[in-house]
């Protein structure tokens, strides 16, 4: 089973809901709940097997400057990111979402293409998704 926090995180990392949904959702969150996200993003980053190499396009992905203190730390491999001052959460949520979408993707392609048991991998449509997200999902 997974929580819901988990649903929307990798709802978002499969495009099937839009980056600025995820954002709006997470500043939406409590101060500790949105450090508790990216905890959870940080450990999904390493089961998805990202890798240094991802870091370049995670930045260019994530629309956040490469002199930002979340990318500066990536870019070193530093993931301590829960632990910035809270004007920096979002742009370090942007961030690790397009890290773990890149490394996700990869995963689904190597290891899932022909199918998996994954509860992450096998999500229903969200609600209020437009028809044929499923589609999309698994031409990813």
């Amino acid at each position: 089973m997974l929580y819901a926090h988990e649903v929307v995180l990798n709802e978002l990392a499969q495009g099937l809901r839009p980056v600025s949904e995820g954002v709006a959702w997470f500043e939406g969150l409590s101060e500790d709940d949105r450090r508790r996200v990216l905890h959870a993003l940080v450990l999904f980053c390493g089961q998805a097997r990202a890798r240094e190499e991802d870091v370049p396009e995670s930045i260019a992905r994530s629309g956040i400057r490469p002199t930002h203190t979340p990318a500066v730390m990536l870019t070193k491999w530093r993931f301590g990111m829960e632990a910035l001052p809270a004007y920096e959460l979002t742009k370090s949520f942007r961030l690790l979402l397009a890290l773990f979408s890149i490394a996700d993707t990869r995963r689904r392609t190597l290891h899932c293409a022909g199918g998996c048991t994954h509860a992450w991998h096998n999500l229903p449509d969200p609600p209020g998704a437009a028809a044929g997200s499923a589609e999309r999902r698994k031409s990813t």
